[in-house]
């Protein structure tokens, strides 16, 4: 029997947007059928799931002492679980990274990371070369173990699903890992990997204090805040601001960056995005050549006009 478990994600207070997109791509699965597995402190949170059309079940398996943060504790249950099933993936995101990787090794088969295009439920489209080159994959294996691209694909919006609620408890937390704290920058702007509008600054903007311009620009709009490696390096800004190939990889409706060259780590991070603009005062910076809308020009000039206009 050919059926998919999807992993979901959570941030303690709802659904990642992340799980909606997962369940998107399994749909183009011919299957059985898809059930969703949800590692939480309470159960709250599965009637979200259970509301997606064609979700048949939803495991929820509650967890003690934060071990629904850790790999370790979780991956175990997903094997056991994933006998029952022949696709079982996650998001290709920070928490679907630290997973999957985990399930594949307990049952013993290769991951397919990654996966931007279903072809048939063996086949699929990967991107390599940091997305420079799109390579087919192709599996035998009775059991799939895979992260989905996020980036390349809309979040499922269905709603009307009366997915049945399993409940149990965690029975594999790990006693040779402890959770120690979550901490997250505080801010009120939208989360950089689910915001449809995002401003992204680089090495042009100087400096920290300089940034303070981007931040202003982003809150006018209502944009997330980004920032190319070299920004992140140059310690202007913190790591998890970072997007591009060993950063966040994103797909926002806007993306508009200042001072940004376009190295292609960082084009990697932003190829999926509706609609580009990029300010550089480099006619020849390689971003312009990806670039929706470009403008060749001094970025302390352009972006206190642009906060004057908006």
């Amino acid at each position: 029997m050919s059926k998919v478990l999807i992993l979901a994600e959570h941030n303690g207070d709802s659904i990642n947007q992340s799980t909606a997109k997962v369940l998107t791509a399994a749909k183009q699965l011919k299957t059985d059928g898809i059930d969703m597995v949800l590692f939480v402190p309470n159960a709250e949170l599965a009637s979200e799931l259970a509301q997606y059309e064609g979700v048949s079940e939803v495991h929820v398996v509650s967890c003690e002492d934060n071990h629904d943060q850790l790999a370790a504790s979780i991956a175990p249950t997903i094997a056991d679980l994933a006998q029952n099933y022949s696709h079982i993936w996650g998001p290709s995101t920070t928490f679907g990274k630290d997973i999957m990787p985990r399930v594949a090794a307990l049952l013993g088969v290769n991951q397919i990371s990654d996966i931007m295009e279903v072809i048939d439920n063996t086949s699929y489209k990967r991107p390599i070369y940091a997305g420079n080159a799109i390579i087919t994959v192709s599996t035998d294996s009775d059991r799939q173990v895979a992260t989905v691209r996020t980036a390349s694909y809309e979040a499922d919006k269905s709603t009307g699903g009366s997915a049945e609620i399993k409940e149990s408890t965690l029975s594999t937390a790990a006693d040779h890992t402890t959770f120690v704290k979550l901490a997250s920058g505080d801010s009120d702007r939208p989360d950089l990997q689910t915001a449809s509008k995002v401003i992204s600054g680089g090495r042009g903007v100087g400096s920290k204090e300089n940034f303070d311009m981007v931040f202003e620009l982003a809150d006018k709009i209502g944009a997330a805040t980004g920032a190319s490696r070299a920004a992140v390096d140059a310690g202007y800004v913190p790591n998890d601001m970072q997007v591009g190939q060993t950063g966040k990889i994103i797909a926002p409706d806007l993306y508009m960056c200042f001072g940004i060259s376009g190295a292609i780590q960082h084009l990697t991070g932003i190829k999926d995005a509706g609609t580009i603009v990029a300010i550089n005062k480099d006619a020849d910076a390689p971003i312009f050549e990806v670039a929706d809308i470009g403008l060749v020009g001094d970025l302390f000039k352009v972006i206190p006009e642009m906060i004057e206009k908006v």
